[in-house]
């Protein structure tokens, strides 16, 4: 195994390692992704510097962070920021006495920021109106097939960078069992992942006050920074053909860090939170208005409810994991 690069950094908060890297997991098999038994975390990473793996574990009150890989360094320093340091669960309040209890019981969940918009972007198509277990299926099968050996950890693999998404045949995508609608959304957004991941530059190359100007135009010129970050951000991937609000609101939680970003068009969501805070199941519309108080922080509230285990009683067999590599 390589030599890691460590740094070691103390949480000036409650901290949850394993909720808080969750969304970043995708389904059990994930070859970019591992927790061990003693609850170390390894995720894989393609960086601007290369590829990378990055080790993440408790020694006493501190994280301990190693890193492999041309993009160890990147990794590292983007370590608070991926553990929730931007996060700002203080200015949070649980009104609902279900939130409240949830938030008591989780106060090491964070929102963290990868600042990887295109790596987040690919398994977030990949779900896109299929079964978890079918987008999982077919990224396990892509990473592995096209992924390179993680830096450190050969077991996982690196997801490719773009210009490598752009030259996957389509058998290998039907192999993958992600139909052609997929893969051209994929492929399209490949070829201006650069233009995507400007979104969170934080400076050269990023948005420009004009590009921001427009986007916000009609009153919402008093935006905070953030949240003009998030509307760049929206704007940008729901211009892309294949990208819709539930897919761009998956990317920005992850990439962004957005505690905002409600993934409406979710199959299950709706019933979730109506069921937790009603009663009773709604639709996205009344989802939406349960959320409204929460504005700002509606997908912490949605990802507090999702772990209550709450949720309207099933009514039928579930449906079937599709394979497409038949058809």
């Amino acid at each position: 195994m390589d030599e890691a690069r460590v740094r070691v950094w103390r949480p000036p908060f409650a901290l949850d390692l394993g909720l808080t890297l969750w969304p970043h997991r995708r389904g059990s098999g994930d070859p970019a992704f591992r927790t061990d038994r003693d609850g170390t975390v390894w995720r894989a990473s393609f960086t601007p510097d290369g590829p990378g793996t990055l080790r993440l574990r408790w020694r006493g009150d501190a994280v301990e962070a190693g890193a492999y890989g041309p993009g160890a360094d990147w990794l590292l320093e983007g370590v608070p920021d991926l553990l929730g340091a931007g996060d700002v669960p203080e200015e949070f309040e649980p009104l609902h006495p279900v939130v409240r209890e949830a938030a008591r019981r989780h106060p090491g969940l964070r929102i963290g920021r990868t600042g990887r918009v295109f790596e987040a972007l690919v398994p977030a198509v990949l779900e896109q109106k299929v079964l978890g277990a079918e987008a999982w299926r077919a990224w396990a099968y892509l990473l592995r097939r096209f992924g390179r050996p993680a830096p450190g950890a050969p077991v996982l693999r690196v997801p490719p960078p773009p210009e490598v998404w752009i030259r996957i045949p389509s058998w290998e995508w039907h192999r993958s069992g992600a139909e052609a609608v997929r893969a051209r959304t994929i492929i399209g957004a490949a070829r201006v992942a650069g233009r995507l991941e400007d979104v969170f530059a934080g400076g050269s190359g990023g948005s420009s006050p004009q590009e921001v100007k427009d986007v916000f135009a009609g009153g919402s010129g008093g935006s905070s920074p953030q949240e003009q970050e998030a509307g760049m951000a929206d704007a940008r991937l729901r211009s892309l053909p294949g990208i819709g609000v539930w897919t761009a609101a998956e990317v920005r939680q992850r990439a962004a860090g957005d505690a905002d970003a409600v993934s409406v068009g979710d199959y299950h969501l709706p019933g979730i939170v109506g069921w937790a805070l009603t009663g009773r199941k709604v639709d996205d519309a009344g989802m939406l208005e349960l959320l409204a108080p929460y504005a700002g922080h509606r997908h912490r509230v949605t990802r507090l409810l999702a772990l209550t285990g709450g949720g309207p009683p099933r009514r039928g067999p579930r449906l079937p994991v599709r394979d497409y590599r038949a058809f």
